[in-house]
């Protein structure tokens, strides 16, 4: 009866009026919004309007040119991204057309990535994936929605530790080097390498990659630093490598950092790349997603243009994906 009764109100509800929520908080604009759904923006200012009303809420305020979610529009944003995900899968089923497809799919990744790993991402989905769209977030994106449990995000590059929850698949990528950069002309470090004793004498530029805290790259460096008696004395914090290389330009700091980024930063910026004296091991970088979009076509289609484009030959490939034990053992348990 109970059933029946939620049946007959949803029946009373135009569904499409949701779809229209999604393109907004999506775009964050009206206008916008009508251009992806190819509607007109008066329809997406009637849909919204309408919303409202059923909702008994705002939903939006403006800020700006854009539109700003209100705190309940922030509640549904999750539920409405997750049902529309799960209604395009419905859709597609087994008959995922790379060419023909016109979904959104969410990569989170930190900004390190961004430089080096997503233009050669974003070249291969223009060219496999045509129709479709790209989202990439970042990784406070990713831990303030838990994006990758809810679907709304589709995968991940992660150090590889990250993949420790239940239900979490990974397939490692590469390994990603610990490099410093300093201004081209410092007074005291003219050299390649970097010595303790030059390390313990400097300042430095720490990170805080996720939700304003040291990323685990950050945390992991520090634990090797406490292993060799080397003084991480950061006298700047800042959010993003790249701020951190354009900081090290005017200051005698030291910024430390993944290796390719300070391979990208050095052709971008007067800066130069240090090696320490003392071996550093290097980070295992992984595509991490959820057991929710293991089996879906489409999403396993964009983790293997990712793979593709960003596996070294020198990572041997997994005949599976490694996946949590708890969770292979509860699927196993299922069957």
């Amino acid at each position: 009866m109970r059933y029946a009764r939620a049946v007959m109100n949803l029946s009373a509800i135009d569904l499409n009026l949701f779809l229209v929520l999604h393109a907004v908080l999506e775009t964050g604009s009206a206008t916008d919004a009508a251009k992806q759904l190819h509607v007109t923006q008066s329809a997406v200012s009637n849909a919204l309007a309408r919303l409202r009303e059923m909702l008994g809420d705002p939903l939006f305020v403006r800020s700006g040119r854009g539109l700003v979610p209100t705190p309940r529009c922030e509640e549904l944003r999750p539920l409405v991204v997750n049902a529309v995900a799960q209604l395009q899968v419905a859709v597609d089923g087994q008959r995922f057309v790379p060419a023909e497809s016109t979904r959104t799919f969410t990569l989170s990744c930190g900004d390190n990535q961004d430089v080096c790993d997503v233009p050669r991402v974003v070249e291969a989905f223009a060219r496999k994936l045509p129709r479709a769209r790209l989202r990439v977030v970042s990784i406070d994106f990713l831990m303030a929605s838990d994006g990758l449990t809810t679907g709304e995000v589709d995968a991940a590059l992660a150090p590889q530790m990250v993949a420790t929850r239940d239900g979490y698949f990974c397939e490692d990528l590469y390994l990603e080097e610990v490099a410093f950069l300093v201004r081209k002309e410092h007074p005291r470090l003219r050299g390649s390498t970097l010595t303790k004793e030059e390390f313990n004498a400097s300042r430095h530029i720490g990170m805080v990659i996720a939700q304003g805290r040291p990323g685990i790259g950050h945390r992991y460096f520090q634990e090797f630093c406490k292993e060799h008696g080397l003084e991480f004395n950061p006298a700047l914090s800042v959010s993003h490598f790249i701020a951190a290389g354009m900081a090290v330009t005017r200051t005698d700091y030291v910024a430390g950092m993944p290796g390719r980024t300070a391979d990208a930063l050095c052709a971008m910026l007067p800066v130069k790349r240090l090696r320490l004296a003392i071996s550093t091991p290097p980070m295992t970088m992984s595509l991490i997603w959820h057991e929710r979009t293991h089996t879906d076509p489409g999403a396993r289609y964009f983790r293997q243009l990712m793979v593709e484009v960003l596996k070294e030959p020198s990572m041997t490939r997994a005949a599976e994906p490694r996946v949590k034990p708890q969770a292979a053992a509860r699927r196993a348990r299922g069957r």
